[in-house]
């Protein structure tokens, strides 16, 4: 199994996360994005959308972090990220798609890039845009966190899900980019239960080979 990733991706570090809750193990094959190697013909032969991930199973190739992460969980059912009652899997997959529809496409590199390009954006009128989108988005992640009789110590349960697998990459974004977190004090507490597991820990941005010495 190969894993094609970006060690600050968050849609590679979501299916690291994964991988790693699961105990599968894969080679992980660097692309740069900051010097365009998902441009290059070799990875656009692998994953015409020139992002990651992209997942290599025998002769199986799956992309979009989503796709990967529930192909994952039905290919190895051990260790499940979604639950079994439909509407606590429509749940998992609520919070799992607020963030990477409706937060994580706004934060991604490319459209930044784009905005810097385009419209002579600068750095700082990009670090608001960024963090209004994080903000807004984890405002709503927290009334949906807030009401449900479905979060518990994760987002679903006292087993981390596919929830948590979004989640946590997108807190390690805000914090990037200096956004409070105090607003949200269960977005905080699932953080710090999640980041107490060793398999948040093996997938870390800061764990990764391709990460710059």
């Amino acid at each position: 199994m190969k894993l094609y990733s970006y060690w600050r991706s968050s849609a590679s570090y979501r299916v690291r996360i994964a991988l790693a809750l699961k105990g599968l193990k894969a080679e992980i094959v660097p692309v740069n994005l900051l010097t365009g190697e998902q441009k290059a013909d070799a990875y656009r032969a692998i994953n015409p959308q020139m992002r990651v991930p992209a997942l290599q199973d025998g002769e199986h190739l799956v992309t979009q972090s989503i796709a990967i992460i529930e192909y994952l969980d039905e290919r190895y059912p051990h260790v499940p990220l979604l639950p079994q009652p439909p509407e606590e899997r429509a749940y998992v997959r609520e919070l799992s798609l607020a963030v990477a529809t409706d937060i994580s496409p706004l934060n991604n590199l490319s459209q930044l890039k784009y905005l810097s390009e385009q419209f002579g954006v600068t750095e700082e009128q990009k670090n608001v845009w960024i963090a209004h989108w994080i903000t807004s988005g984890f405002a709503a992640i927290e009334a949906v966190l807030a009401a449900s009789p479905y979060t518990s110590q994760f987002c679903h349960g006292v087993s981390p899900t596919m929830a948590d697998c979004l989640l946590i990459p997108q807190i390690y974004n805000a914090r990037r980019f200096n956004c409070d977190l105090s607003p949200y004090p269960n977005i905080e507490r699932i953080d710090a239960n999640c980041t107490a597991v060793p398999a948040f820990q093996q997938a870390q941005p800061d764990a990764q080979p391709d990460k710059p010495k």
